[in-house]
């Protein structure tokens, strides 16, 4: 069954609201594998908006799930905080310094050598690799060029045309998936995922490994309580 990473960057932008450790991003990293969640995820950006640097040392030395990290390679302090912490999985994105969120993914075309050698220097750390991508198929051609493990789908688009038309919006990521599952290369996807949508999708993609979902589920959660909302995103990926 896909599994399930759960993003907490939500969490951290809460508590630091208000300052203080109210809510326990620590606690609440523990809790989502108590309550099912395979993974966590966070994506600590330069300005610490969210995720702190340190929160990252303090969720390493904790969970005991699959910790992905997220973020520009480009920053070299990114890169140092992922090799000193050696999480299961690096996430490669293209983010631009303050963007509020991910919003594109890499042209593994123009970006082949960096992003071949950005692989190769966490590679050799033993961390996993996936690239953050749109659900093009020469995209997923050049980042099998990169000698990456995974790409990571894009699906902002998926969800937006979801209501519209749900089976014209999934086929560029069959597409993708088809020829990412061709090239060897492993399947991962986020981004506006969600109760709603979410089922569609895992169902519709072969070989999809992971989904990383946050926004959406944290704010369900407001509503439904954390436990019982990874409890249904859990059922939404159920073949």
């Amino acid at each position: 069954m896909t599994k399930l990473s759960v993003n907490i960057n939500k969490i951290a932008t809460l508590r630091n609201s208000r300052g203080g450790n109210n809510p326990d991003l620590l606690k609440v990293a523990l809790d989502c594998e108590r309550f099912g969640a395979e993974g966590i995820t966070v994506h600590p950006r330069p300005d610490e908006r969210h995720i702190r640097y340190q929160d990252v040392y303090d969720l390493k030395a904790a969970i005991v799930t699959e910790f992905n990290i997220e973020g520009n390679c480009s920053e070299q302090k990114f890169v140092d905080l992922v090799l000193a912490n050696k999480p299961a999985q690096v996430t490669l994105v293209p983010d631009a310094e303050g963007q509020i969120t991910s919003n594109h993914g890499w042209d593994t075309v123009k970006h082949r050598d960096y992003l071949k050698e950005m692989v190769a220097v966490f590679q050799a750390a033993g961390i996993r690799v996936s690239i953050f991508v749109d659900p093009v198929v020469e995209m997923i051609e050049g980042a099998a060029v990169t000698g990456t493990d995974r790409i990571e789908l894009y699906t902002e688009a998926y969800a937006h045309n979801y209501y519209n038309n749900r089976e014209k919006a999934i086929l560029p990521y069959i597409a993708a998936a088809h020829k990412a599952s061709e090239l060897g290369l492993g399947i991962n996807a986020g981004h506006d995922l969600d109760l709603h949508n979410l089922k569609y999708f895992a169902a519709s993609i072969p070989g999809l490994l992971e989904v990383s979902i946050g926004h959406a589920l944290i704010s369900d959660a407001l509503y439904l309580g954390l436990e019982n909302t990874i409890q249904q995103y859990l059922r939404q990926l159920k073949p």
